[in-house]
């Protein structure tokens, strides 16, 4: 088949979803998907880099940062469903654009099913007997039943919940995670008032820091503390002003989830040996939690309750986040259009969140047949898709500063310098290139995730390749769009009426030099 750019009709504005988020609810969104993942990260990054832990999840934010940063220009500039996917669709072609999606449906699955295992697994703080309740099933070794059922009834009440709408979903986020960042300020101040040694911390720092190999591990484990924040772009069009309120709540996103990612391995290290931490992966917070003196028999419980209720609603934007892609995806023909079914009541993309959901149950069986492993086998698949993705963001973001410098861009990332007619951000060059080295990091030290992780892209591209080949259209190369009135429809969309003006009249600048130059 011909992989020249073949002409459609323009694709219909995406107006079909309500905008019913809030300035909170786009934090809370945020939130939900980046704040919950120390809670399930701080144990296993604990074990990989023991003493070194708290400059793991460093070297880990520093790249988050400038993940950060990418995500909140391209989101302001862009504000449409599909979130990475979309920005390399428009920069760098149909096939790239679906290779991001397929890497960004995987970890939104993973992020589904492995915070509803991690939620259960707070929840059975409460109930020691089912931590400990295990059995054989065939040649499947000791795999806990009632977890694993409790796990999937999670993932059933999150696709009911987003069947509902994203009112209903956000409002669950912003009551949740209001409460959640109240109860961790007050364990990190209470931890550090009356527990924490730094004498403890420095002495595990020096004597126990890792190889070089566990290090690496250790740091790609970390990553998963800051995954989730391009979730707010995905909410973008569904959100209420988004050039204002997008650059402001990933900001503040940013400054807030590093500060507790930080926090907590540096109380903990302070507090217990690497050891105790690292045998208590299910509940590090609350076991954290339960040894801080005076108040750790309150504590311990009220972090269980805390973790429980913050990885849920992680998990709760990952349903989000993968129907909202797959919403977006069939509407740009990456997918089928049968994914892009409306509910006619609810407004929501209702067999995308069905479909997920349902992929999200066979990870969670997939990865109890591990056994006591089962959080393991999903971490190690979770940080794949995220690398891959956003190292294709970096480089679609310095792609479009070049094709397109006539969209307005309410925030750009900082560090430009103008090289002819176009000015570039080197942070965005530097992120491209940590993105890359993490990628690689990844491969190599996960297993599982070597294997899952290509497999799972190379999976989707089958189907992608038979999609595109039956409906006629390009395989390899790109549906020739109308870039330009699809700008104009989303910005009226979003009623950004300034930016609407100040395109047009970009775009009428430009056809003035060019037919100046025409005419000479």
């Amino acid at each position: 088949m011909s992989s020249e750019p073949v002409s459609l009709a323009p694709s219909k504005p995406p107006a079909a979803l309500r905008r019913d988020v809030s300035i909170w609810g786009s934090f809370c969104w945020g939130y939900a998907d980046v704040g919950a993942d120390v809670y399930v990260a701080l144990g296993l990054v604990v074990g990989a880099a023991q003493g070194g832990a708290p400059f793991a999840f460093f070297v880990a934010g520093l790249v988050y940062i400038m993940v950060g940063l990418a995500h909140t220009e391209l989101a302001a500039a862009y504000p449409v469903a599909g979130g990475g996917k979309y920005y390399a669709l428009r920069g760098l072609g149909d096939i790239w654009g679906f290779i991001t999606g397929a890497a960004l449906l995987l970890d939104y699955t993973i992020c589904i099913s492995l915070f509803a295992v991690a939620s259960a697994g707070y929840i059975n703080f409460y109930f020691p007997a089912i931590q400990t309740y295990v059995i054989d099933i065939g040649p499947f070794e000791r795999v806990n039943l009632i977890w694993a059922a409790e796990s999937l009834g999670i993932v059933f009440l999150l696709m009911i919940l987003n069947i509902r709408g994203i009112r209903e979903s956000s409002l669950f986020n912003e009551f949740i995670g209001a409460i959640d960042m109240v109860l961790e300020s007050t364990l990190i101040v209470f931890g550090f008032l009356f527990a924490w040694d730094p004498q403890m911390m420095d002495r595990q720092f020096r004597t126990d820091f890792p190889s070089v190999e566990q290090f690496f591990y250790a740091v790609s484990v970390a990553i998963i503390s800051y995954v989730g924040l391009e979730s707010i772009s995905q909410a973008a069009q569904e959100t209420r002003r988004p050039s204002t309120i997008i650059p402001r709540t990933s900001i503040a996103l940013i400054i807030v989830v590093l500060l507790f990612a930080m926090a907590f391995p540096v109380l903990a290290l302070g507090i217990l040996p690497w050891q105790e931490l690292a045998a208590h992966q299910s509940d590090p917070v609350a076991m954290l939690a339960s040894n801080i003196p005076y108040v750790g028999f309150l504590a311990g419980p009220v972090a269980a309750f805390l973790g429980a209720t913050i990885v849920l609603i992680s998990a709760n934007t990952g349903v989000m986040g993968a129907s909202r892609l797959t919403y977006s995806m069939s509407e740009f023909h990456l997918v089928s259009p049968w994914f892009s079914a409306v509910h006619p009541k609810f407004h929501t993309p209702v067999r995308s969140v069905v479909f997920f959901s349902g992929v999200a149950a066979v990870q969670v069986a997939f990865a109890f047949s591990f056994g006591e492993k089962a959080m393991d086998a999903l971490v190690n698949m979770y940080a794949f898709g995220a690398t891959l993705a956003y190292f294709l963001v970096f480089i679609a973001l310095i792609v479009l500063r070049v094709k397109d410098p006539y969209t307005p861009r309410p925030y750009k990332m900082p560090i430009n310098v103008v090289a002819g007619k176009t000015e570039f951000s080197l942070l965005s060059v530097i992120g491209a290139i940590s993105t890359a080295a993490l990628l690689g990091v990844v491969v190599w030290t996960h297993t599982l995730g070597r294997i899952a992780g290509p497999g799972w892209v190379i999976l989707f591209l089958i189907y992608y390749i038979v999609f595109r080949w039956k409906s006629r259209l390009p395989v390899f190369g790109s549906i020739k769009r109308d870039w330009e009135n699809d700008q104009v429809a989303i910005l009226t969309s979003a009623e950004e009426f300034d930016l609407l003006e100040q395109y047009k009249a970009s775009l009428a600048e430009r056809d003035r030099g060019l037919k100046h130059v025409a005419a000479r």
